[in-house]
């Protein structure tokens, strides 16, 4: 117990509390989102890099930090919520957008893993999209998926 202590005060001294911007919120969902079922592929990490980029008008650099700041911040989590606030105060097209963005990365290896699936749901009650536009969207990457 007293080791867990030590390593949690430790850890947050090492890393600085970096502010969460709209990036690096989207960023962290779409990592954990391609991670949660256990299997990372390769085209699920190709897949978040290319969206950063186009969604963010990133280079390649910015896009690696992004996507490395969202891993750390990923792990020191314990709910979306920090996260999802912060894409709630978007307009509501772009919260579309990144349910989106997110079934992209749930259809990138041709699966769609309950977790996956639960995780979209979670998010998108949290930002406020609705279940008809979530359905809609899964509906329409998994029929690219099959294609």
């Amino acid at each position: 117990m007293f080791k867990a202590i030590s390593d949690l005060l430790n850890n947050s001294k090492k890393s600085p509390n970096q502010p969460i911007d709209t990036k690096l919120a989207v960023a962290v969902l779409l990592v954990h989102l391609s991670d949660i079922d256990g299997e990372t592929t390769d085209e699920e990490q190709k897949l978040v890099a290319k969206i950063l980029k186009e969604h963010f008008d990133l280079n390649l650099a910015q896009v690696n930090e992004l996507i490395k700041s969202a891993h750390s911040k990923d792990q020191e989590a314990v709910d979306f919520y920090q996260f999802t606030s912060i894409i709630t105060r978007l307009e509501m097209e772009q919260r579309v957008k990144i349910i989106s963005m997110m079934w992209q990365v749930v259809f990138a290896d041709k699966k769609n893993h309950e977790l996956e699936d639960n995780m979209i749901w979670r998010v998108a009650e949290l930002i406020g999209v609705s279940s008809r536009d979530r359905t809609i969207l899964r509906g329409r990457f998994a029929k690219k998926a099959l294609e």
